[in-house]
């Protein structure tokens, strides 16, 4: 095969609607909830937009790894449909683009890719990654677009601020090396780190993945599982990938600033309940409001705790 004769491949995943194909277009054009609804996706940035365009930076879950790429989108509401395109796609992919379209009543999400060494083995890598995260994604648009009124309640966000006296590289460190956290935060008795080194692959991004076990006020204790990208002195985000009860999903942002007494740093949280495990755990006739003000607050809680003990450790 020549370089002029490469082969692309093309390949549909749909599923069934009962919602507003506005609703639906809404939630596919709003890439800032992605991480919340998507579980393959670690974060999602707009870089620059216009009335009908977008170009967006996504971090994801590509098989066993995290990959980040940039994409421009081509947006039309009235369809409704998105059409996006990969920008310099990374081996073994060539390129990677396709569209989300509401078609009778189905959510179809197309792709279109080839590869940059069609070898067996990357041709089944692409196959596999695009039927595992196309699946998934077109269940998760479903799933939130048939939540209905609830939506709106079911999915929030909401920060605190802090000053330390502090450098910016001493807080980040106390946030990066949580590998420490259970020598100086209560709430953690357990945590298991691994660490990938940022590339051009992981769009600049340290990655980590860790498993925590943290301790509540009642004694009760929870595991959960978070991948990290960071970026030295100014900001760690994270996404949870395995969720306590009744959470749907959960991520979130350290933001470090320096200001004239040593920095400002922003816990910043978005949160998805999930519906169904309201009332089974806070008990029968827990609201969904009152849900949302028992979550925030235990949040609110443990990343204010997380830097009450980085001051009094800095100080």
């Amino acid at each position: 095969m020549t370089d002029t004769e490469i082969s692309v491949n093309h390949v549909e995943h749909e599923t069934p609607l009962d919602a507003p194909p506005a609703r639906v277009y809404d939630l596919i054009a709003d890439v800032t909830r992605w991480p919340l609804m998507f579980a393959p996706c670690v974060h999602a940035e707009v870089l620059d937009h216009g009335p009908d365009f977008d170009r967006i930076r996504l971090w994801a879950r590509t098989g066993d790894s995290v990959r980040s790429w940039t994409s421009r989108r081509l947006l039309d509401s009235a369809a409704p449909r998105i059409d996006f395109e990969q920008e310099n796609s990374k081996p073994p992919l060539a390129s990677m683009g396709g569209s989300w379209r509401v078609d009778d009543g189905r959510l179809v999400l197309a792709h279109h890719w080839s590869l940059s060494d069609p070898t067996p083995e990357a041709e089944r890598w692409a196959a596999d990654a695009l039927d595992q995260n196309s699946n998934a994604e077109t269940a998760a648009v479903r799933t939130w677009a048939e939540y209905g009124a609830d939506f709106d309640g079911l999915v929030f966000a909401f920060s605190d601020e802090v000053s330390i006296p502090a450098s910016a590289s001493a807080v980040y460190d106390f946030l990066h090396r949580s590998d420490l956290w259970p020598s100086r935060l209560p709430h953690v008795t357990e945590l298991d780190l691994e660490t990938v080194e940022a590339s051009e692959l992981t769009g600049g991004a340290e990655v980590q993945t860790m498993a925590m076990t943290t301790k509540g006020h009642d004694g009760s204790t929870h595991t959960t599982r978070s991948i990290r990208l960071c970026f030295p002195h100014e900001r760690i985000l994270y996404k949870q990938t395995a969720v306590p009860r009744p959470l749907q999903a959960h991520c979130g942002e350290w933001l470090i600033s320096p200001v004239e007494s040593g920095v400002r740093v922003v816990a910043r949280h978005q949160v998805a309940l999930a519906p169904d495990e309201i009332e089974d755990y806070f008990g029968a006739g827990t609201t969904i409001l009152q849900a949302r003000t028992k979550v925030r607050e235990l949040l609110r809680r443990n990343s204010l705790t997380t830097l009450e003990r980085a001051r009094e450790h800095l100080a």
